[in-house]
């Protein structure tokens, strides 16, 4: 009776978060990154995955409905039991396998990570409403600035970087197999989403990145939130683009220049591409719009 009321709480809250997606059709794609880490892609967030004696770890776990084939394809990867999760920030295309991993692993994140997977979140962005989550997604294991993790021979170390993409990112170093997993800090060739209303800001995600450069070693492999594989020369790219496209923004807007008037002139041609994701242009001169004005 408990695993039957525990598996229907399971899909009550995949459906309140993901409404009628439908999730069916979805393939999940393991891709080996370096060392003994992986990327698992599927819908949402990219997944990395430490594999080795100690078992499995795992960075995000995607949507609840997905839970099965992310079981299926770390089964592929190494017949260890996934010990860990952590989570990069709140969002549910990052933490919606909370629900379903939670009861055999251990969840650990930022701070402000539980607190936002706790109560319901509200997004006039979506017009949508996030329910709080249950207890079984929520982390057990939070951090302020910094926390290492000792596991399949190597440290490694989650960093919290504030007001970037939300109030709660971290940035996971794999230290030994110089692999980082950057969350959605970085949407590698693409215009990010920063959540102004979950403590996100451009200005701050500028920072953040450019403090991140510096920490990354020569060769590193990139794992972004959302994109393939990186190096560190895209990361610096990305973040050049973030300098230039909000400085354009910032000039236009201390010349007396309306929102509308910048969004019809649009952007520089190098940056036409980037626009072609799940942020277009538009939206991407509105959040820089907003969020230098929020500063103001």
């Amino acid at each position: 009776m408990k695993k039957f009321l525990l598996l229907t709480l399971l899909l009550v809250f995949a459906v309140s978060i993901h409404g009628q997606q439908d999730f069916s059709q979805v393939q999940m794609k393991a891709t080996k990154v370096a060392g003994n880490v992986f990327m698992l892609e599927g819908a949402g967030g990219n997944i990395g995955v430490s594999v080795g004696s100690d078992g499995i770890l795992i960075v995000d776990d995607q949507f609840a409905p997905l839970a099965d084939k992310i079981r299926a394809s770390l089964k592929e990867l190494g017949q260890g039991k996934l010990r860990f999760i952590l989570n990069t920030h709140w969002h549910g295309d990052h933490t919606g396998g909370n629900v379903a991993f939670g009861p055999e692993a251990t969840i650990i994140a930022h701070d402000n990570v539980r607190k936002r997977l706790a109560t319901e979140q509200r997004s006039t962005v979506f017009n949508r409403t996030t329910p709080a989550s249950p207890k079984e997604a929520l982390p057990v294991i939070t951090f302020d600035s910094s926390l290492s993790v000792h596991f399949n021979g190597e440290d490694i170390r989650a960093i919290h970087y504030p007001q970037g993409h939300t109030d709660g990112d971290s940035v996971i170093f794999f230290t030994t197999s110089n692999v980082v997993h950057l969350g959605d800090d970085f949407f590698a060739g693409r215009f990010p989403f920063v959540d102004l209303e979950s403590g996100g800001s451009v200005e701050g995600l500028i920072k953040n990145i450019g403090d991140i450069i510096g920490k990354i070693p020569d060769g590193a492999k990139l794992i972004p939130g959302h994109g393939p594989i990186s190096t560190l020369d895209d990361l610096k790219n990305y973040h050049r683009m973030l300098q230039q496209t909000t400085e354009i923004v910032r000039q236009k807007m201390t010349s007396g220049k309306t929102l509308d008037q910048i969004k019809s002139e649009g952007l520089p041609a190098e940056w036409q591409s980037w626009g072609t994701g799940f942020i277009k242009t538009d939206r991407w001169i509105e959040t820089i719009h907003k969020s230098l004005s929020a500063k103001k």
